[in-house]
C-alpha cells in the first residue's frame, strides 16, 4: 500500500497537519480497501503544536519507507530546520520519494535545498519572504499549487486539500479523486488561482515625489478612456520623459499603473454591486468588453464572473 509520511514539526499548523491526515486516510479504491496508509512521524517524541502537544507515532525513520512525504506549514518560517530533519528529507528525494508541502511548508523544503531551481508557491503573503530567503527558489505566487515532478508545494490553507485531491488524481484516476473531493464537500478542481485572493497594490511613490500629483489625476479618472499621449500631456512631459520619470519613481508604467487601479476598482464593484461584467468593466475605464475580461484574467488569474461568484457579499 502507498505509504504517507506526513512531517509533523515544532510549531505545525494544525490545519495543514490535518488535511492530508483526513483527505488521504478517507480514500478509498473501487473495491473499497483504502488506498493510503497515513502515518505521522516527528523528529522528537513530542511535538509542540501550540494549542496543544502532539505525540507523533513514528520518529524520522519513516520517511524512508514512505511513498509520499508531505510537510505541513509552520508557524515560525524563520525557525532553522534541525538537522535531522534535513538529512532525512534529503535522503527520501535521493531515492525518489515523491515530497509535497503545504502552506510555509515550502520554507522546510527549501531549507533542505530541496527547492533550487525549481518553480514552487506558498501562502502568497509570505511569498516575497521566501523568494527574498531563497533566491534560488523560482516562486509563484499566483497559484494554487506547483506539481514540479518529484517535488510539489501548495499555497495556503484551503490549497492544501487542491494539491492532495491532485495527487490522488495522479495515484489513482479521476474517479477516485472524485469521490475524496466530495467526502472533503470541495471540487475536484477550483478555477482560477491563488491570484484572485490577493488584493493587488498600486506601486507606491516615495513621498514628496513628482508624480504625486499626476498619480492622484490617474486615480480620479481612471474610469476615462486615456491615451498616453494625454496622460503626458497632464504632467506637460512628452511620453518618453514621462515613462522614464514614472518608471524611476514607481517601478513601472503610466499605463501599467493606470491598468491596475481600473482592476482594483474593477472588483470593488463586482464585490458590492449588481452591475453587469461589461457594465462594470466601461465605468472602470475599459474601451471594450474584451480588453477588461482579459486584463482582469490577467490580474487576478480569473474571470470576471469566477471573481464575482467567489466574492461578491450576500449582504
Amino acid at each position: 500500500m502507498h505509504v504517507v509520511a506526513v512531517l509533523a514539526l515544532d510549531g505545525v499548523v494544525a490545519f495543514d497537519l490535518a488535511t492530508p491526515l483526513e483527505v488521504f486516510a478517507r480514500t478509498r479504491l473501487p473495491d473499497g480497501s483504502a488506498a493510503y496508509d497515513v502515518r505521522v512521524c516527528g523528529p522528537e517524541p513530542e511535538i509542540d503544536a501550540g494549542a496543544f502537544v502532539l505525540r507523533p507515532r513514528y520518529g524520522l525513520d519513516v520517511l524512508g519507507v514512505a511513498d509520499t512525504v508531505i510537510v505541513p506549514g509552520i508557524v515560525d518560517v524563520a525557525a532553522p530546520v534541525p538537522d535531522k530533519v534535513v538529512a532525512g528529507l534529503r535522503t527520501a528525494a535521493a531515492r525518489g520519494t515523491r515530497i509535497a508541502s503545504i502552506c510555509a511548508g515550502a520554507f522546510v523544503l527549501a531549507g533542505a535545498g530541496l527547492l533550487d531551481g525549481r518553480r514552487a508557491t506558498t501562502h502568497w503573503i509570505a511569498a516575497d519572504r521566501l523568494a527574498e530567503r531563497f533566491p534560488a527558489v523560482q516562486v509563484d505566487p499566483a497559484v494554487l499549487y506547483v506539481d514540479d515532478g518529484q517535488l510539489l508545494t501548495s499555497a495556503g490553507a484551503a490549497a492544501g486539500l487542491d494539491l492532495c485531491l491532485h495527487m490522488i488524481r495522479r495515484d489513482h484516476g479521476s474517479a477516485v479523486a472524485a469521490d475524496a473531493a466530495r467526502l472533503s464537500v470541495m471540487p475536484l478542481e477550483r478555477e482560477g488561482g491563488q491570484a484572485q485572493f490577493i488584493v493587488p497594490e498600486q506601486p507606491p511613490a516615495p513621498r514628496g515625489s513628482t508624480m504625486e500629483p499626476l498619480l492622484r489625476w490617474l486615480e480620479e479618472n481612471a474610469g476615462r478612456e486615456l491615451t498616453m499621449a494625454q496622460i503626458a500631456a497632464h504632467a506637460g512631459m512628452s511620453t518618453r520623459t514621462l515613462n522614464r520619470r514614472f518608471r524611476e519613481q514607481t517601478g513601472t508604467t503610466p499605463l501599467q499603473w493606470l491598468h491596475l487601479a481600473r482592476i482594483r476598482r474593477a472588483q470593488h464593484l463586482l464585490e458590492t454591486t449588481g452591475d453587469g461584467v461589461d457594465r462594470i468593466g466601461a465605468r472602470v475605464g475599459f474601451g471594450s468588453p474584451t480588453a477588461f475580461r482579459d486584463r482582469f484574467k490577467r490580474v487576478v488569474g480569473t474571470s470576471p464572473h469566477a471573481y464575482r461568484h467567489a466574492f461578491r457579499s450576500r449582504c
